[in-house]
C-alpha cells in the first residue's frame, strides 16, 4: 500500500494570486512529489475541505494562506484550522503593509512564518523557506504505511520506551493499540496474523513481514540498520553525547576535516531534542521543537561526514597518552586522539510512594512528547517550574483538558522565562499551583490519581490524574568516567581555571584551556561541565568553540 500524500493547502481570493502559488509550488520538485497541493479561494471554503481531507486519512502538513481576504482574513482563518489540524505548519502571505499583524499572529496563531509580497524569485524568497518547514514536519509525520508497526498498550513502560526511542531518532511507524476497538481492516487481519506473540507485548512488525516480541530499542536498532558500529579504530575526534552540544562540535569538528564520531545512548538530541517548544533561540522567532533541532544538526553532521552511532553508551575511558580508549556498552572499543565529553543531565528522580512502579504507566521523567495526543479531554499534572516545564505544559495544552503545574516555590518567576510566564498566563486551560507538591500515586496497571500537599496549609488532597510529567532538576551522565578526570561532588566536570592546582601541576606543562579537563585532550562541554549556562544557544556554543581547542591540543601532541 502507497502512503497517502500529506496536504500542502494554500488559500487566497485573488484568483490571479492563488494561481500563482500553485504554479511556483508545482514547480518545485520535492514540494510536488512529496504533497498534495491543494487551493482554496477563501477561508470558509477552506475550512469546509478539512473534515474531507480527515476523511481519507490524511494530514494537512501546511497551511499556506493569504492575509488579507475579506471574509475571513488570514490569522482569523488559522484560529480556526489549527483546531483541526495542530501539527500543521503555518505561513502566511502579507504585504509590507500588514508585517505588524503577522509578527502578532506569531503569538496567536502560533505562526511558523509569514512571506512578504511578491516573493519572486521563488529560488530564494519562497522554496528554501518551505522546504526547511516541511522537511521538520516530515521528520515528526506517522503516516498510514507498511513499514515499522508497534503493537502495545499505552499504559506498558516497554512500549512507552519503544515509541520515545523511534520517535527521537526520527524513525516513522505505526503505533497499534493493542486493546483499541476501532482498528481498521489491515489491523484486524495484521492482529490476527500474530496470534501467540501478541501475549508478549509490544511487537514489533518490520517491512518484511518479521514480528519480534518485547523487542529491547537495541535490537530495533540493529533490525532497522541504525549505526551501531564504528568504520575506523582510530579517530581524531570522539564526541561522547548527542545534545545541542555534542551535535555542534561534531558538526564543526566533521567540517574542519577532523575524522569525526559521535557516541549517544539514547537519541540525537539530548533532553533538549525532546522539547515540544524553544522559542528563545536566535534566529528563529517562531520557535522550534527539540525535533526540527535536532533534525538539522544531524542532517548537517552527516553531510559533512561524521559518524553517528545510537544506541551505544559509554561505559569506560582509559588514557593511554596521546590516545584516549573508549568503551562502550556492545563491548567495542574506540580510539581518539581528542574526547569531547558532552553526556548532558538526565532527569532527577522522586522517591515517592508509587512513583517508580507506574513509571511509563502514566508517570514520566522528562518531556514524554510521544503521549501527549494520547491525553486528549483528560487532566494532566507537570510538576517542575523551569523552562522546561513550562514549555511541556504548553505543549500538552493543546491535547489535555487541563494542565495542572505544580511549584514548590511561591512563583514561577525565579525558575522560568518570562515569554513562557506569559503564555502560560493567557492559556485558559492551564493552572499553577504553588507551594505544592505531589506525595504519592496511585494506581492499578496504569496512574490514576495523585496525592497532592499544599505546604501552605498542610492539606493533602486525592485528585483523579491521567499522567503525571515530572521536571525536578537533572543530575550529569558522568558515572562512566569514573576517576579519570575531575568532578566536583555533584559529578559535574571540571574545566580550565577550575581544577585543581595540583592536578594541573601533575598532568600539564601548559595552563589548561577554557573548555579542558583535568586530563589533557578531554574536554568537557554542554550541561556536563560545571558552571555551564543550562541552555540550548549556549550548549552550542561550547560545542563549537571546544574543536578550536580540540585543534591546538592535536596540533601539539
Amino acid at each position: 500500500m502507497a502512503q497517502i500524500r500529506p496536504v500542502l493547502l494554500t488559500i487566497d481570493d485573488d484568483p490571479q494570486v492563488l494561481r500563482a502559488v500553485e504554479r511556483d509550488l508545482r514547480q518545485n520538485q520535492f514540494l510536488s512529489n512529496s504533497f498534495r497541493i491543494i487551493r482554496s479561494s477563501s477561508g470558509q471554503a477552506a475550512l469546509d475541505l478539512l473534515p474531507k481531507i480527515e476523511e481519507r486519512g490524511e494530514s494537512v502538513a501546511m497551511f499556506l494562506v493569504d492575509y488579507r481576504m475579506p471574509q475571513m482574513n488570514g490569522i482569523e482563518f488559522l484560529s480556526k484550522a489549527i483546531e483541526e489540524q495542530p501539527d500543521a505548519r503555518r505561513v502566511l502571505l502579507t504585504a509590507y503593509a500588514d508585517t505588524d499583524a503577522a509578527i502578532k499572529a506569531i503569538n496567536e496563531v502560533k505562526l511558523d512564518y509569514y512571506l512578504m509580497k511578491p516573493w519572486d524569485p521563488p529560488e530564494e524568497k519562497l522554496y528554501p523557506v518551505l522546504e526547511d518547514l516541511l522537511r521538520s514536519w516530515l521528520a515528526c509525520w506517522r503516516p498510514l504505511y507498511r513499514g515499522l508497526r508497534l503493537i502495545g498498550t499505552r499504559y506498558s513502560s516497554k512500549s512507552y520506551d519503544l515509541r520515545d526511542f523511534l520517535a527521537r531518532n526520527q524513525v516513522q511507524y505505526k503505533w497499534i493499540d493493542a486493546e483499541g476497538t476501532d482498528h481498521d481492516e489491515d489491523t484486524k487481519k495484521l492482529l490476527a496474523s500474530l496470534g501467540d506473540k501478541l501475549r508478549s507485548l509490544p511487537v514489533a512488525v518490520f517491512e518484511d513481514g518479521e514480528a519480534i516480541s518485547e523487542p529491547t530499542p537495541a535490537q530495533v536498532a540493529a533490525r532497522l540498520n541504525l549505526n551501531t558500529t564504528a568504520k575506523l579504530e582510530h579517530y581524531d575526534l570522539m564526541i561522547v553525547g548527542g545534545g545541542p552540544a555534542g551535535l555542534a562540535a561534531a558538526v564543526y569538528g566533521a567540517s574542519e576535516g577532523l575524522k569525526t564520531v559521535l557516541v549517544e545512548r539514547e537519541a540525537p538530541g539530548g533532553q533538549a531534542g525532546s522539547s515540544s517548544r524553544i522559542e528563545n533561540y536566535l534566529g528563529f522567532p517562531g520557535g522550534l521543537s527539540g525535533q526540527e533541532l535536532t533534525l538539522r544538526a544531524v542532517a548537517q553532521a552527516k553531510k559533512f561526514t561524521a559518524e553517528l552511532l545510537t544506541p551505544l553508551e559509554a561505559t569506560a575511558v582509559a588514557i593511554h597518552p596521546p590516545n584516549k580508549i573508549v568503551t562502550l556498552t556492545n563491548g567495542s572499543e574506540i580510539s581518539c586522539g581528542a574526547l569531547i565529553v558532552a553526556s548532558g543531565l538526565q532527569w532527577r528522580r522522586l522517591d515517592l510512594p508509587g512513583l517508580d512502579r507506574l513509571q511509563g504507566a502514566g508517570v514520566y521523567y522528562g518531556g514524554g512528547l510521544t503521549e501527549a495526543a494520547s491525553c486528549g479531554n483528560e487532566d494532566v499534572f507537570v510538576v517542575g517550574g523551569a523552562n522546561s516545564a513550562g514549555q511541556a505544559a504548553m505543549h500538552f495544552s493543546r491535547y489535555a483538558r487541563q494542565v495542572i503545574m505544580l511549584v514548590r516555590g511561591t512563583s514561577l518567576a525565579a525558575t522560568m522565562s518570562q515569554y513562557l510566564i506569559d503564555q502560560i498566563g493567557t492559556t485558559p486551560n492551564i493552572s499553577v499551583q504553588t507551594r505544592s507538591q505531589v506525595v504519592e500515586a496511585h494506581g492499578g496497571d496504569h496512574l490514576e490519581a495523585l496525592s497532592i500537599r499544599c505546604d501552605t496549609t498542610g492539606t493533602v488532597d486525592r485528585v483523579p490524574a491521567a499522567a503525571l510529567f515530572i521536571f525536578i532538576g537533572a543530575e550529569p551522565k558522568t558515572a562512566w568516567l569514573g576517576d579519570a578526570v575531575a568532578r566536583d561532588e555533584r559529578g559535574f566536570i571540571l574545566t580550565g581555571a577550575q581544577i585543581p592546582k595540583d592536578l594541573v601541576q601533575k598532568n600539564f606543562d601548559r595552563p589548561p584551556m577554557l573548555l579542558e579537563s583535568s586530563v589533557p585532550g578531554i574536554f568537557a562541554v554542554g550541561d556536563v561541565r560545571q558552571g555551564s549556562v543550562k541552555r540550548v544557544a549556549s550548549g552550542v556554543g561550547e560545542g563549537s568553540i571546544a574543536v578550536q581547542f580540540v585543534h591546538e591540543y592535536l596540533s601539539k601532541s
